[in-house]
């Protein structure tokens, strides 16, 4: 599709990009400049999008230009921006009730929300549920219920994982070492082990083979050198890494790690919190290696953008007395109605169009590797996508400042992804996305993929 085919496109459906400036615009640019100024360096900031106002999948900006968003809030709104269904639910909670405070008192759609959480468990009930505000929240109560119930002190987590920034799942996360860089003391007792990266570590094996040689890791040499197994009080896994890649988790990777759990009598913990909430095509990720986790840790979109952290648990495990712990704001009655409201859009249209959407994408993108020579790998589940780009095949080296030129030349063409791991381009769009919209998205990337690569040849 030409440029010109494109933007008449936008002009006639508007539910396509429309760039009226140059970016950052004016306004932009003055938005930017206070933000040097005065919010923490600490942000990561891919390109200068100052965002305005939302709708569906479409972002505008200070300056009236038009974005597709195949980042969706760092895949928080699964329902699309301000989808209609969410913002009635908002706005008829505000009116009535915003705060009393869930751990001190009751509110009627905390045990409504969790009664619908339960219902779509990935393990059989009866169920358990603790509310906070956000994804590092949920791994903190995960963290520290593990440790409660099992009367455990040790943790296995896994290299590319990335948990939250909070310091227990700091300690936890494995993604960056900026993420980690002088904070140390971190929380005692972690240790990580080798995630099944296949693409990029497994020389030559099977995603089976190199699953299972992973897991076995665990019990071949981490139970047999450094952490006793009796002293484990959980694992944590992401189904699909997500910071680290988007890199799905062998199905026998998973089946192992429960087999070694029920062997060692550990908790396995399965962080959803960005691959959750149908954003697979199933409503967990971990649903499609057929395993059932002890504790599930749920944030981002399910909500649609409303703070909400949830850790989900089998309702044996959350034996905890009150005051072991809580959270001031968690489950605040606005985030639940938000919730409430995303679930009916999820179930209703998001899950089955993330399953059949996201595969005609990936089938379409899986070309590329034959096509594009900075293209090493497509992978992902659903709607959670991503292009890894290298500077060779048959190296396989990281092609990082190319990745974020492919990243910012999209940006410049209207089209919103985000890098994530060392070199990959993620494809994570609200579960609402059209075909016509994941065209164009993947229209533009393959430009700018192929813009790139011309550049470095």
């Amino acid at each position: 599709m030409t440029t010109e085919v494109m933007t008449r496109a936008a002009a006639v459906n508007g539910a396509l990009p429309n760039i009226k400036t140059a970016l950052p615009g004016p306004n932009a640019q003055r938005v930017v400049a206070a933000d040097a100024r005065l919010i923490s360096p600490s942000y990561t900031r891919s390109y200068p999008l100052v965002a305005k106002r939302g709708r569906g999948l479409m972002i505008e900006d200070v300056d009236g230009n038009q974005f597709l968003d195949f980042s969706a809030g760092i895949a928080v709104v699964s329902t699309g921006h301000c989808h209609p269904e969410v913002v009635a639910a908002i706005q008829k909670q505000a009116g009535e009730l915003i705060h009393m405070s869930g751990t001190d008192f009751y509110y009627e759609s905390m045990t409504q929300l969790a009664d619908r959480l339960s219902r779509v468990a990935p393990m059989p009930g009866p169920h358990k549920f603790y509310f906070g505000n956000s994804g590092a929240e949920a791994i903190e109560c995960a963290l520290k219920l593990a440790r409660y119930h099992t009367k455990r002190q040790g943790i296995i987590a896994f290299y590319g994982a990335f948990h939250g920034r909070t310091m227990g799942a700091l300690s936890l996360t494995a993604s960056k070492p900026q993420q980690r860089r002088r904070f140390a003391p971190l929380v005692p007792g972690v240790t990580h082990v080798p995630y099944p990266y296949t693409y990029r570590f497994g020389n030559g094996q099977s995603e089976r083979d190199y699953g299972i040689a992973c897991a076995r890791f665990i019990e071949e040499r981490l139970f047999k050198t450094t952490m006793p197994p009796e002293e484990v009080a959980a694992i944590f896994v992401e189904a699909v890494q997500g910071e680290g890649g988007y890199v799905p988790a062998p199905p026998e990777f998973l089946q192992e790690l429960r087999r070694i759990c029920d062997q060692h009598g550990i908790l396995l913990v399965a962080d959803e919190v960005q691959s959750g909430a149908g954003r697979t095509g199933k409503w967990w990720a971990i649903e499609h290696s057929g395993v059932t986790p002890d504790i599930v840790c749920i944030a981002k979109g399910i909500a649609s953008g409303m703070p909400l952290g949830i850790t989900m648990s089998k309702a044996n495990i959350m034996d905890w007395v009150p005051g072991s712990h809580a959270s001031t704001f968690g489950g605040n009655p606005v985030a639940i109605a938000a919730a409430l409201a995303s679930m009916d859009v999820i179930e209703r249209e998001g899950l089955k169009n993330a399953a059949k959407l996201g595969e005609k994408m990936k089938q379409r993108m899986q070309g590329w590797v034959k096509t594009h020579p900075m293209v090493g790998d497509v992978r992902g589940r659903g709607l959670m996508l991503a292009v890894e780009i290298v500077k060779d095949k048959q190296t396989k080296a990281a092609a990082g400042a190319d990745r974020d030129r492919i990243v910012e030349s999209a940006f410049a063409k209207g089209v919103l992804f985000l890098g994530c791991g060392e070199t990959t381009v993620r494809l994570s769009p609200p579960l609402i996305v059209t075909q016509e919209q994941a065209d164009y998205a993947l229209d533009v990337l393959e430009k700018c993929i192929g813009e790139v690569e011309r550049k470095a040849s």
